[in-house]
């Protein structure tokens, strides 16, 4: 029987790359820092983003915002007066659990490139799929909720690998929870050895201000000519 090898998956993520370079350039040449923020469902992004974009001195931010549906943390961001776009994976991309490169390059010509210095991209809550996809970003961040559990960087390691930073989150639930914060803390080692990590609560501002210089660093660094 004559066999065919189906390379289905490794021809979409080199689609993918293609124009995740595309946006790269795009952003380089306006000068702009871009900052792909991950994490679960629930894990506090939105949360962290308003405790930092008012505060973020000198350095004008943006927001593209991923979800399924809604706008519910678009809306909530935009009351800060910075620029959010809303980018809905459904109906036109079909409902997908994560933003990929052409996503946000149908997003980019309602982005104000030439008015910022840093843009979030806020993925759509998810451990697997958002990790598979670079979308031109300068970095990419992983945030962590310790009401996840400490063994989601051995469950879902790529997650943990692929970033330059991991912020675990919640760190304010900590007496109220069987939880093992050096047990995570050694799981994302093991998956991703040396990798940055913070330890903030979203919800108190413990930690945020490291959060917010981490963010202001990326944002001064110089685009390569």
């Amino acid at each position: 029987m004559h066999r065919v090898k189906v390379r289905v998956v490794e021809d979409a993520l080199d689609a993918n790359n293609t124009i995740a370079r595309a946006n790269r350039d795009d952003f380089d040449r306006r000068d702009v820092t871009v900052v792909n923020l991950m994490s679960a469902p629930g894990a506090g992004k939105t949360t962290l983003l308003e405790r930092v974009l008012g505060s973020l001195d000198g350095v004008r931010a943006g927001v593209l915002e991923g979800d399924v549906q809604g706008s519910y943390d678009a809306d909530r961001l935009a009351s800060l007066h910075v620029p959010v776009t809303q980018l809905n994976t459904d109906p036109g991309f079909g409902g997908e659990c994560h933003l990929d490169a052409n996503m946000v390059r149908s997003a980019l010509p309602e982005l104000p490139l030439e008015d910022i210095d840093l843009l979030v991209i806020e993925n759509v809550g998810n451990l697997v799929c958002p990790a598979e996809f670079r979308v031109g970003e300068d970095a990419r961040i992983m945030v962590s909720s310790v009401t996840e559990g400490e063994d989601k960087p051995l469950k879902y390691p790529l997650m943990f690998r692929t970033c330059e930073l991991v912020v675990v989150n919640k760190i304010d639930l900590l007496p109220h929870l069987d939880f093992d914060l050096d047990a995570l803390l050694a799981n994302i080692e093991a998956v991703n050895p040396g990798v940055p990590r913070m330890l903030v609560s979203a919800r108190t501002g413990e930690g945020v201000d490291a959060w917010r210089d981490w963010l202001l660093d990326q944002a001064a660094r110089e685009v390569p000519a």
